[in-house]
């Protein structure tokens, strides 16, 4: 079993705030004969706003020297799951967590924008010490000229 995140707890409490319900932690995904680890799985109940959604959530810090390393890493994690997850569990979508002042400084600039868009990332911003989630971020449909 992997180490967990510094905000795993954090981003679950969350998640559960916000009327999510936690249906695995964490969410295994079969890559050949080997497993892999989803930090966290959620759906939200019915008759909730979201009702019926079905989720997974892999919580980054973004906390090392380097940003762009942390960033690498994530992007490469988030592509794996995402592919695993599409031939496993398609109703699920995938969110990548990231604490707001990570977002603020590597996603809410032109390229993290532009790579949000390309990359079509889905990502959960929340505030660590007010263990809050701030923001959804969905992938925009993007329209050729």
């Amino acid at each position: 079993m992997p180490r967990r995140d510094v905000y795993h707890e954090v981003v679950k409490k969350a998640l559960v705030d916000d009327g999510w319900t936690i249906t695995h932690d964490p969410l295994l995904l079969a890559f050949g004969t080997r497993d892999v680890f989803v930090d966290l799985g959620a759906e939200a109940p019915f008759g909730a706003e979201k009702a019926g959604r079905r989720i997974a959530v892999e919580v980054k810090t973004f906390a090392s020297i380097s940003e762009v390393t942390d960033l690498e890493r994530a992007l490469g994690q988030y592509a794996l799951y995402r592919f695993l997850l599409r031939r496993q569990e398609p109703e699920r979508a995938l969110y990548l967590a990231v604490p707001a002042d990570a977002f603020a400084s590597v996603f809410d600039v032109s390229e993290g924008r532009d790579l949000i868009a390309a990359e079509e990332l889905r990502l959960l911003v929340f505030d660590p010490p007010k263990e809050v989630i701030t923001r959804w971020i969905e992938p925009q449909p993007t329209v050729m000229p």
